[in-house]
């Protein structure tokens, strides 16, 4: 391996060691594959364009304009598989999104499309960046500038999930790179010589003595951190590292990303004790407490649309969709201790209103009735007062309600448009004898808690579009697939639907008292009804407390309900998920599964097969594969025109009729490209008889191909050195075959497999191209001379005249 090459390999390295601490960002791990096949690319662009006869500073902007290329095909497939006008538009969108989820998403956040093109576009740009440093211009030391700005950001984001690894292994990276240069800078001067007694002398090594420093170096920075005193604030430590987000009235706290963490709570479940409360309501052992709602759903998260926040009040506004505001109310006390952090303000919903000690603290979100805190530490050890509204609807009153207004309904009912259709298959079949919102809110319920969904941890999260396929195939899931999939189907069906996080009740400690705990976070469906606002429904099974007003609608309404949960059974649509799960994907693939089965396990499947992302990806991969094939095609092409083909005469083609020189100098080139390719490299230097032998004797070829071998010489040499007029009549395109027949039957099955589809002569292509771009360089430049000179010809003649006009010159 060449210098350049090490460089090139280590500077890549280097990348994508420091990007590993930008790992703790994202909830998936996939993106960073993402991001390393963006490196390697770079890399080899930049590889390439080093060895083309290109000015250097073109390196880099070739570099720029790949990694362009690269995040339309991979982040802006929706505006076409070619990039255009279109797909500058689509990522675009796709980077404004991103910088809106930014404001959102707190650390790690869930891999949004934009998210993942900011991570992948910042480190594409880093690699461009050190790589244009370190090999291009030979300058490693500060390709360390963009390595150190990579782990700073990266690291600085992710706050307390950040690690010591991360900056390690980004140091070794940057010193193995320093390593590469160090000994490329001591090969230049030639032999080293190290003082001794013997006078060693070694070529091209660096003293291990610099090893040595730069390990000692990186021990000295890893271990001195733990006996150095730790400071609470300035430089050295700006606080917990969590995402800030502005809104009205100072800064907000975002560091809670409702479903994200509330997925690694659930999935990871902890006994210790986050708050503590007393409610002197009735019903204290079955009220919950929200956090907070998502009422925003792109297809990929539900998340908080709202952006406007006002300063806390004393008395919280109005419930949205509330008729009656005087009822009665619940007064609650709550403790927070110092394990729950990040959080929005647990309080029963509808909270009327909220006594904190530091109300500057505090936001309100008054779309959602979400209280968020202004600052990390706002919410540890609180102590604080809730008085909320007693609601108590009926089964009857809900059935009553009136339509919702139209903004909730153009709000609330909004899905993506990738929304796969056995989201609205399913949701139909299960409601199908239902009259009204209500009893439809009833029938998901019942359908959900039902013997045939599964509460199950240990499946993979997500809220998206194709995770609820998939939860609607598979059937098991915890409670963020339970309420995100009966929000989407609630909007489906035109009812007015979010997702609400928080807490279920505590457990009684006795005296009034409740313990919340880690295994009590939970996820739930709020929906819209007229004259009374947002309602729980508790789709889970196994967990949480069903709502009276969901209980009470079994005696009246028993019919309506009965039948909207049982005719799916009998339905086509209710058992297809069961007889999709025998169908393995193979059988999925080659079609082979039931009609039925199709309708609802390949939905997703169909969705994502069909994808512009699929689909920019399999333009990306033909464009490869079309590269890796262009020497093959080149050369067939090549020998094709040389012996002729087709039905008509070429150059070297066979036939009675006399061949011209040119002709029998392209039948030689093609012995000589062939051999070439089969092991035999041309030696330009030898005689064609001379090269006709050495063919012979290094292939052993039989007696055909040696008689052939040496027809094609002589007829060479006939045309370079006899007197003109002796014309050649010799079939010498069958020559020419029979040669390489004896070549391919000696090469073995690897040199022939490398002579097909990586000929070595096919190196006469890039030299082509190379002698082009060069005399190209070359008529610009004198081009460029011719015009400069034009200018500065009159010029300097002016000078000139002045100087001979001025006195005494």
């Amino acid at each position: 391996m060449t210098t350049r090459a090490k460089l090139t390999a280590y500077s890549a390295l280097a990348t994508a060691l420091a990007s590993l601490c930008m790992m703790p960002l994202l909830t998936t791990r996939s993106w960073f594959t993402h991001a390393v096949l963006v490196i390697a690319v770079i890399s080899a662009v930049g590889a390439g364009l080093r060895r083309s006869p290109l000015y250097r500073w073109t390196v880099p902007v070739g570099q720029l304009l790949v990694l362009l290329l690269l995040l339309l095909l991979g982040f802006a497939g929706a505006g076409g598989v070619l990039p255009g006008p279109a797909t500058m538009r689509v990522l675009d969108q796709v980077l404004t999104s991103g910088l809106d989820d930014i404001q959102q998403y707190a650390i790690p956040a869930p891999p949004t499309a934009g998210l993942r093109l900011i991570l992948v576009s910042a480190i594409g740009l880093i690699a461009v960046a050190v790589d244009t440093v370190a090999v291009t211009y030979r300058r490693s030391a500060l390709a360390g500038l963009p390595l150190l700005a990579l782990y700073s950001v990266g690291n600085g984001l992710a706050g307390e999930h950040g690690s010591w690894v991360w900056f390690a292994v980004a140091a070794a990276g940057y010193l193995l790179l320093l390593f590469a240069e160090g000994q490329d800078r001591v090969s230049r001067w030639g032999r080293v010589f190290y003082g001794g007694a013997r006078g060693s002398v070694e070529s091209g090594r660096v003293s291990p003595g610099g090893r040595q420093v730069g390990v000692l170096a990186l021990a000295v920075a890893l271990l001195l951190p733990v006996v150095l005193p730790h400071w609470s604030s300035g430089l050295l430590n700006s606080g917990s590292g969590g995402s800030k987000g502005k809104g009205v009235g100072g800064s907000l706290s975002t560091s809670l990303d409702p479903l994200v963490s509330l997925e690694a709570a659930v999935t990871r479940p902890t006994d210790a004790e986050l708050l503590t409360y007393t409610l002197d309501g009735s019903l204290a052992d079955q009220t919950y407490l929200r956090t907070g709602s998502l009422d925003q759903f792109d297809g990929t998260n539900w998340k908080l649309g709202s952006t406007t926040v006002t300063d806390l009040p004393a008395t919280l506004p109005t419930p949205e969709g509330l008729r009656d505001a005087q009822l009665p109310r619940i007064e609650g006390d709550f403790k927070i201790g110092d394990r729950l952090e990040g959080s929005w303000l647990p309080m029963p919903y509808p909270a009327a209103s909220v006594q904190v000690p530091k109300p500057g603290d505090w936001k309100l979100d008054p779309l959602t009735r979400t209280v968020l805190p202004a600052n990390d530490k706002a919410i540890r050890n609180l102590s604080y007062h809730v008085s909320a509204l007693d609601l108590r609807p009926g089964a009857n009153d809900l059935r009553l309600a009136a339509t919702a207004p139209q903004d909730i309904r153009e709000h609330y009912t909004a899905v993506p448009a990738d929304l796969p259709p056995v989201v609205a298959e399913k949701a139909r079949a299960v409601t199908a004898g239902a009259r009204n919102d209500y009893d439809r809110a009833t029938a998901l319920v019942n359908w959900f808690t039902g013997p045939d969904f599964t509460y199950d941890t240990a499946v993979n999260g997500g809220t998206g579009s194709d995770a609820i396929a998939v939860f609607l195939r598979d059937r098991r899931g915890f409670c963020v697939h339970f309420a995100s999939t009966m929000a989407a189907m609630a909007r489906v069906l035109k009812i007015p639907a979010r997702v609400a996080v928080g807490f279920t009740p505590g457990d009684s400690k006795g005296g009034g008292v409740y313990s919340v705990t880690g295994r009590m976070y939970h996820a739930w469906p709020e929906l819209y009804f007229s004259g009374y606002g947002w309602l729980r429904f508790e789709p889970t099974p196994s967990r949480g407390v069903p709502a009276r007003y969901t209980e009470a609608s079994s005696a009246p309404t028993s019919a309506p309900t009965q039948q909207a949960t049982t005719a799916p059974q009998s339905a086509s649509a209710a058992p297809a998920p069961t007889s999709s799960s025998d169908c393995t994907p193979k059988q999925r693939q080659l079609g082979e599964c039931d009609t039925k089965g199709k309708a609802v396990a390949t939905a997703a499947e169909e969705s994502w097969l069909l994808s512009p992302q699929v689909l920019g990806t399999l333009a990306a991969v033909l464009v490869l594969i079309a590269l890796l094939l262009a020497p093959m095609l080149w050369r067939a092409a090549v020998r094709r025109r040389r012996l002729g083909g087709g039905g008509r005469r070429g150059p070297g083609g066979s036939g009675p009729a006399e061949l011209t020189d040119a002709q029998v100098l392209a039948a030689w080139d093609e012995l000589i490209d062939s051999a070439w390719d089969l092991g035999i490299p041309p030696d330009e230097s030898r005689t064609p008889r001379s090269a006709a032998r050495r063919i012979t004797e290094k292939a052993q070829l039989d007696a055909d191909s040696s008689a052939a071998t040496g027809r094609l010489a002589l007829a060479t040499e006939r045309v370079l050195y006899a007197p003109p007029g002796r014309p050649t009549t010799e079939p010498l395109a069958s020559d020419v075959r029979t040669v390489r027949r004896g070549l391919r039957a000696s090469a073995g099955r690897a040199g022939r497999t490398r002579a097909l589809l990586l000929p070595p002569s096919s190196a006469q292509l890039w030299w082509r191209i190379s002698d082009a771009v060069r005399a190209a360089r070359a008529a610009v430049g004198s081009r460029v001379g011719r015009a400069v000179e034009a200018v500065r010809a009159p010029v300097r003649r002016v000078f000139t005249r002045r100087k001979r006009s001025t006195p005494g010159s």
